[in-house]
C-alpha cells in the first residue's frame, strides 16, 4: 500500500514525533507524550497537522442546489462567510461522511462558491461522489464545477485558549479585526508575511477538540513555513506540536463522532444523534430523503433499536471500542471509543445501546475482557469548556 505523507512530514520527523497510518496517510502519533499534548490544547495551545483532510471546492450557478441535493443538510441557507456540519449519506441513508462545508464569496457574477472538507480517508470517495451527483442529480446534470484540491492544499490547526493571541503575533495590526471578530464555524480569508514571503490563508473558527481555535487552509508550498513560525512564536504562549493521539483524547472529552467509530455506512444520523443536522424539511429531494424519512418514521435512536450515548465509568478502568455493554448480564450495545479522560480524571465512552437502557442516570457494565465494570449514562458533551 502506497504510504501518502503531507507537505509537513519533514517538520514531524525533526521534530521526533512517532507516526501511525490514518487512512493511507502517515501522520504524526504523538511528539513526546500524548498526555502532555492533550493538556497543552486544554490549557495553552496545541499545533496538528490535518493536512490528510479533503478540500473539494463546489462551484457554478447552482452550486448551493446541488449540494442541497447531495448533502442531508440544507446548504443553501449558509450566509457566505458561515460554515455548516453536514452528512453525504447512501440511498439507504447510510453515512458515507460527516463533513463541514463553507460558503465562500465568488468573485464571478451568478456564481456560487463552497468548500466541502471531508474526512481523510474519506475523500476521494467524497469527491466522486459529489462529481457523479453533479452529473446524474437532475435532468442535464447541476451547473456546477466539482474540483478536488486536496492534492495540493494543507490544513493547519491551533486549538486552544491562547489560540487566537497565537495567531495575532502573525497577523498585520490592520488585521486583527478579521480574526478576533470571526464568530464560530465562520471563515475569513487573511493575509500574513512569514520569512518577508506574503502568504494567503483562509481562516476558519472551528476544531475539532471542544477548545476555540482556528483551522488554516494553505497551499501546501507555504506549510512549512506557517507552521515553524506558529511554533515559534507560540512557544512562549505554551504551543506544542500535537498528534493524532492527543486529537482523540479530546474530541472524546468533547463528545464529538469519529467516521468508522461512531459514524459508518451501516448506521444513520437518527441512532448517532445527528437528527438535526438532517433537513427532511427542505423542498428539494436529497440523496438518501426518502429512506431518512421512513427511518425517522420508525422512531430510530428513540423508541427502536440502538442509539449513540455518553457513559461515565464509575471505576478507574476504562472501556474501548468494541467491548460489550451489559444489562443484568446481557449484551444491550457496544463502545465505539472510550478512554480514560486526562481532563476529567474518570474513564468515559461512547456506546450504542438499546433505547430502552439510554436514558440518563442508568447504570450500565461493560465487559473489560472477562471483567465487567460499571459506567454510568450521562448527558454529551463530557467536557464543555468555560466561554
Amino acid at each position: 500500500m502506497t504510504e501518502n505523507h503531507t507537505a509537513l512530514y519533514e517538520q514531524h520527523k525533526k521534530a521526533g514525533a512517532s507516526f501511525t497510518d490514518f487512512g493511507g496517510w502517515q501522520m504524526p502519533l504523538k511528539y513526546s507524550s500524548e498526555l502532555a499534548e492533550h493538556h497543552a490544547v486544554r490549557r495553552s495551545a496545541g499545533l496538528f497537522d490535518l493536512s490528510h483532510m479533503g478540500e473539494v471546492w463546489v462551484t457554478g450557478p447552482d452550486a448551493a442546489a446541488f449540494l442541497d441535493y447531495a448533502l442531508a443538510g440544507k446548504l443553501s441557507a449558509i450566509a457566505v462567510g458561515k460554515a455548516k456540519y453536514s452528512l453525504i449519506c447512501q440511498e439507504d441513508g447510510g453515512i458515507i461522511d460527516d463533513l463541514i462545508t463553507y460558503r465562500r464569496p465568488s468573485s464571478e457574477e451568478g456564481s456560487e462558491k463552497f468548500l466541502v472538507v471531508p474526512n481523510a480517508g474519506n475523500a476521494p470517495v467524497v469527491a466522486a461522489a459529489l462529481a457523479e451527483r453533479a452529473r446524474s442529480g437532475k435532468a442535464g446534470g447541476f451547473d456546477v464545477v466539482v474540483e478536488d484540491a486536496s492534492a495540493e492544499t494543507s490544513l493547519i490547526a491551533v486549538q486552544g485558549p491562547n489560540a487566537e493571541e497565537i495567531l495575532l503575533t502573525l497577523v498585520p495590526a490592520e488585521a486583527h479585526a478579521l480574526v478576533t471578530g470571526l464568530k464560530y464555524y465562520a471563515a475569513v480569508e487573511v493575509g500574513i508575511t512569514v520569512n518577508g514571503t506574503a502568504q494567503d490563508l483562509l481562516l476558519a473558527r472551528t476544531g475539532y477538540t471542544g477548545e476555540d481555535g482556528f483551522e488554516i487552509y494553505i497551499p501546501n508550498e507555504d506549510a512549512a513555513g506557517l507552521w515553524d513560525a506558529l511554533l515559534e512564536t507560540g512557544a512562549i504562549r505554551g504551543l506544542i506540536p500535537a498528534g493524532l493521539a492527543a486529537r482523540d483524547s479530546l474530541r472524546l472529552e468533547a463528545g464529538m463522532p469519529l467516521y468508522g467509530n461512531e459514524l459508518s455506512r451501516e448506521g444513520n444520523a437518527y441512532a448517532a444523534g445527528l437528527g438535526p443536522v438532517v433537513s427532511l424539511a427542505k423542498e428539494s429531494d436529497f440523496v438518501g430523503k426518502a429512506a431518512l424519512t421512513e427511518i425517522k418514521s420508525a422512531g430510530a435512536g428513540t423508541t427502536t433499536r440502538r442509539k449513540l450515548v455518553g457513559l461515565k465509568g464509575l471505576g478507574r478502568r476504562a472501556a474501548r471500542g468494541h467491548y460489550p455493554v451489559l444489562k443484568d448480564g446481557a449484551v444491550i450495545g457496544e463502545v465505539t471509543s472510550g478512554q480514560p479522560s486526562p481532563t476529567l480524571g474518570y474513564p468515559v465512552a461512547l456506546a450504542y445501546v438499546d433505547v430502552e437502557h439510554a436514558a440518563l442516570g442508568t447504570v450500565l457494565d461493560i465487559d473489560l475482557r472477562g471483567k465487567t465494570e460499571p459506567f454510568e449514562v450521562v448527558a454529551l458533551p463530557f467536557y464543555k469548556r468555560d466561554k
